[in-house]
């Protein structure tokens, strides 16, 4: 570390904040020069990534894919298990940030094509009556998997969005069964 180190405050203050909300004030202290106002809102932009940030380690530690818990000792092993996690977690985020069907990515982005189908397939068997049990989404979209993760992981189409923790339990269901599908095919061939 050097002996010192030369910080610029960025304070960023919100204005006309909803009615009964306390407005965001935020001190922000930066190592990258600020003089100007794009500047500022660049760190400002960087401050509020770390959101996402936050929300790909909590996929990846106890309330999603639970790394602390696994018990392997040896360092290779834990550094491919965290490498697989992290890949896991930011897929997450990939179908969160378009749940809605506003960033217009392709399934592709996160699902083998070749596991389309079968992911559409499993899609329909989760649609129920009512229009809000629909999937809403194009084929072929990642809104359209997320929407088939979020069923399942318990997301019932009522209520608000699902969240990351949802979509953790129905990817990691998804998967299982796309494996199953698989496995099942190669022992029908053979």
């Amino acid at each position: 570390m050097p002996a010192s180190l030369g910080l610029t405050l960025v304070e960023a203050c919100e204005v006309d904040p909803p009615a009964g909300v306390e407005a965001v004030h935020w001190r922000l202290l930066s190592t990258h020069p600020v003089t100007t106002l794009a500047a500022a809102a660049r760190i400002i932009g960087f401050y509020r990534c770390r959101w996402q940030i936050e929300q790909v380690f909590r996929v990846m530690k106890t309330d999603g894919f639970d790394i602390e818990a696994v018990p392997i000792r040896n360092n290779r092993s834990l550094k491919n298990l965290a490498c697989a996690t992290l890949i896991a977690a930011i897929q997450i985020q990939q179908m969160l940030h378009d749940r809605d069907g506003q960033a217009h990515r392709p399934m592709s982005d996160v699902f083998a094509p070749a596991d389309q189908p079968l992911i559409e397939s499993i899609g329909q068997s989760l649609e129920g009556k009512t229009e809000r049990q629909k999937n809403p989404h194009p084929s072929g979209t990642l809104a359209h998997a997320a929407w088939i993760c979020a069923r399942l992981g318990g997301w019932t189409g009522y209520g608000g969005k699902p969240g990351p923790i949802v979509l953790v339990r129905g990817l990691v269901r998804l998967q299982a069964m796309l494996e199953g599908i698989k496995r099942c095919a190669l022992v029908c061939i053979a």
